[in-house]
């Protein structure tokens, strides 16, 4: 394996005394998180990092925990032990609303606009805690202009990959420092995957931070500065997303095999 992969993820750096002093760069930061539901631990401790102006890709097989790890960073789940720590505070116990003030959004897994409402409908939905959002709808026009031509159509007459569009677009609406994707690809076809990863790293070279659960792992490494893997409830492997995608036990564990020409 790799010397540029862990077995385990240091979150923090640590000063020479052994005590932790936060990365000025670390935008979120998961220490010995154990979470899961109605007294069923999923996550056993897991430490993760996310700096400021990467994409970080989180992958696994499926029932591994990360949507799990998603819910617990977003308030949805409650650390039963651990920290959770957002621009360096701790945020355990913070709920979804104060998270979206404080700058961090997320985008879950499956459809969750409102079908029946206007595209500028739902992205204003999406403000809803923001007293005013004529610039930010200008902004996400900006960034989506096939949006801005659909403006008035329905949700539900949008393509799949110009929902998953509305999706991203709405969880921009309030201007985060840190968006969430969980599953952006989520049954969509290898083409329109691509336009939304082509997306995503347009929105990062601008300056948008994300942490991202994909189906299409090696597509999301592709597209990540470092990974994660998750399997049953831990961090079996990280470190920087090229080196997870080279690795051979990474590819025939978790990426189906070696790369095809196709995958390129």
């Amino acid at each position: 394996m790799s010397d540029t992969l862990s077995q385990s993820s240091d979150a923090a750096e640590r000063d020479d005394d052994g005590e932790g002093s936060e990365r000025t760069d670390t935008l979120l930061e998961l220490r010995d998180v154990r979470s899961g539901y109605d007294g069923s631990e999923v996550l056993h401790g897991i430490d993760m990092a996310v700096d400021s102006g990467d994409i970080v890709a989180v992958v696994g097989p499926n029932g591994a925990g990360k949507s799990t790890a998603f819910k617990t960073i977003f308030g949805l789940l409650t650390p039963t032990t651990g920290e959770v720590r957002f621009g360096g505070e701790v945020i355990n116990g913070y709920d979804p609303p104060e998270l979206l003030r404080q700058g961090l959004c997320y985008v879950p897994q499956g459809r969750s606009t409102f079908p029946e409402l206007t595209v500028e409908k739902n992205l204003q939905m999406s403000a809803y805690l923001k007293d005013t959002i004529a610039d930010d709808l200008d902004r996400v026009y900006d960034r989506f202009p096939a949006l801005r031509e659909k403006r008035t159509d329905k949700a539900k007459t949008l393509s799949g990959g110009q929902q998953q569009m509305l999706e991203m677009a709405g969880g921009l609406m309030m201007d985060p420092d840190l968006l969430l994707l969980d599953e952006p690809s989520l049954g969509l076809a290898p083409q329109i995957t691509e336009g939304v990863f082509d997306r995503i790293q347009a929105l990062n070279d601008d300056g948008m931070t994300f942490l991202i659960i994909e189906q299409n792992a090696r597509r999301a490494l592709r597209a990540a500065h470092r990974g994660y893997v998750i399997d049953q409830g831990e961090i079996a492997l990280s470190g920087d997303a090229d080196a997870l995608l080279d690795d051979g036990d990474v590819q025939q564990l978790y990426l189906g095999g070696a790369p095809t020409a196709t995958d390129d």
